[in-house]
């Protein structure tokens, strides 16, 4: 067994997943609309922070958290981002799924190495 020849088929079927069809798609449509695509930026450049904080050791304060959850709900009244960032987060749970496989297989968990670094 050739384990490139595995990635490569992985790649193939991957291509093919509901999952990722679905987020390119979205990603497409969002990347097509410079309002909806800005919108999307700025609501992950505070999320992006707010979890820098978090790294840091500093618990992000409840308004900031407010804050940040009422940008999402005020983005998600629009469809097309709705769709988007459902479509971000079936594919980010395929990601995480795969890759859990991958690290049981393995013995190596990946989410405690990085914790370790």
């Amino acid at each position: 067994m050739n384990v490139y020849d595995k990635a490569h088929e992985l790649a193939r079927a991957l291509k093919l997943a509901p999952e990722v069809i679905e987020y390119k798609s979205a990603m497409e449509k969002i990347n097509s609309n410079p309002n909806h695509k800005r919108m999307v930026e700025d609501f992950r450049k505070k999320q992006l922070e707010l979890y820098s904080q978090q790294l840091k050791g500093v618990e992000p304060s409840k308004e900031q958290i407010d804050s940040l959850n009422n940008l999402l709900n005020i983005i998600s009244l629009n469809p097309e981002i709705r769709n988007y960032l459902e479509a971000e987060m079936r594919f980010s749970r395929l990601w995480e799924d795969i890759m859990k496989i991958l690290g049981d297989a393995m013995d190596i968990d990946f989410t405690e190495e990085l914790i370790k670094k």
